[in-house]
């Protein structure tokens, strides 16, 4: 990418927030150098409260949730803050209300090296055509670069040139949707200062660095939302989501099985599985009947028919996000490779049941590029609030507002418009 720096100097302090679904997680990171590198200081997390597919829909249990998990991080890094309160968080984005949007730009060199700012006015010219009442931009991101109709440039920087086209990849948010999450941040006291995608920060914290380059995709299967994104070259080239998670599977059971939903959840736990085997129909399990206490007489039902209704509905998540790469008409540089993270990635054989329906090679993921983690929050339920530090501490230069706010224009005309815009 064009700049490699970090903008947070030594000593300053990151927060990330997971809104989810099932939970809310706060990470507090302290910058150790000005590269970018960055120690874990304070962690949190609880269950969520007023949010439902990755959408709020009750903005006073939401803030209680939100304000809960805020201070238990900083009550672990009180040290650290020397008893400051956060002041400001990146907050994730559910890909259900983002969109992602290729853009090419063209602009002109005129014979001389090609400069960061050069590559700015590129991509503050893709932000102005996206722009919208209705749509936030969330991301921009050079995804390919092309010099005097040559292809394949990695890194334009220093290379002279008459003319540069970038293909851009813009992700838009629905507006109204990440007011009502602005509105609950503010009313615990913070302040945004970044979003970023769920499945753009998974994949920043559990990819390898052949995985982004060489062409991988990412699912990030939550409790309310499936989201996945493609990377190749380096950089996230497309992502999407859908309101399906684990919690839709802990739903069918309950359904299927008339239980609570509290029962059904710990039956998945305990004896749940992604697909059948030969001994599961003699296997039995005790349900407690709906409404009943676990003291009265439970039914026994056979392992298969929990797995039954399990393998049905991840078979569906698999298969909405075969539909949703092939309608993107990536398939040519996608890949064979898809990394599976997320709390539902812990179902047993669901690396089998991906392989079965993607027909890829799939591994499992956690968070990788986040030293510290203690064991309660270093499993796959955690990679998003992992890359959201990823992301502040080394991706901020794709921030739109970043690009704005630092891209100098070329022209008289063009500075003009950029001073009218800034001042009125």
């Amino acid at each position: 990418m064009v700049e490699k720096h970090s903008l947070n100097p030594k000593g300053s302090l990151l927060a990330a927030l997971d809104i989810g679904s099932t939970k809310i997680a706060c990470f507090i990171g302290r910058m150790i150098d000005d590269s970018g590198g960055f120690e874990l200081v304070g962690v949190g997390n609880r269950p969520s409260k007023g949010i439902k597919n990755g959408v709020i829909v009750d903005l006073d249990e939401a803030e209680k949730s939100i304000r809960q998990t805020v201070h238990l991080a900083e009550n672990m890094a009180a040290e650290v803050m020397k008893g400051y309160p956060l002041r400001e968080v990146i907050v994730n984005v559910s890909g259900v209300c983002a969109k992602s949007y290729g853009h090419r730009v063209e602009v002109g060199i005129n014979g001389h090296g090609v400069t960061d700012n050069d590559v700015r006015r590129a991509l503050a010219t893709a932000q102005e055509r996206e722009m919208s009442e209705d749509l936030e931009l969330i991301h921009t991101i050079p995804t390919f670069f092309s010099l005097d109709g040559q292809e394949g440039i990695r890194d334009p920087r220093g290379m002279v040139a008459d003319n540069m086209k970038v293909d851009i990849n813009l992700v838009t948010g629905d507006a109204n949707i990440l007011r009502n999450v602005a509105t609950c941040i503010e009313r615990s006291h913070l302040d945004i200062s970044a979003l970023c995608v769920n499945s753009y920060a998974s994949g920043l914290s559990s990819l390898v660095n052949d995985e982004i380059d060489l062409g991988c995709t990412v699912i990030d299967i939550g409790g309310g939302t499936t989201s996945f994104a493609v990377f190749h070259s380096g950089y996230m080239i497309f992502c999407d989501a859908f309101p399906i998670g684990g919690q839709h599977v802990t739903n069918d059971i309950a359904k299927g099985l008339t239980t609570s939903v509290e029962h059904a959840e710990r039956l998945k736990t305990l004896y749940g599985h992604a697909m059948a085997s030969q001994t599961d129909e003699t296997e039995m399990i005790e349900v407690v009947k709906l409404g009943e206490d676990e003291r009265s007489q439970p039914n026994h039902v056979p392992r298969s028919f929990l797995i039954g209704i399990m393998q049905p509905r991840l078979e569906e998540i698999f298969e909405m996000v075969r539909a949703r790469l092939e309608d993107s008409g990536l398939s040519n540089i996608i890949g064979r490779r898809v990394v599976i993270t997320g709390g539902t990635s812990q179902t047993p054989g669901i690396k089998d049941l991906a392989e079965h329906v993607l027909d890829k090679q799939v591994r499992l993921a956690k968070p990788i590029r986040l030293a510290g983690l203690p064991d309660a929050v270093s499993g796959p339920a955690f990679s998003s609030v992992s890359g959201l530090l990823i992301y502040a501490a080394h991706h901020a230069h794709e921030m739109p507002s970043e690009i704005m706010a630092r891209v100098q224009p070329e022209s008289v005309f063009e500075r003009a418009k950029l001073w009218l815009r800034e001042n009125w």
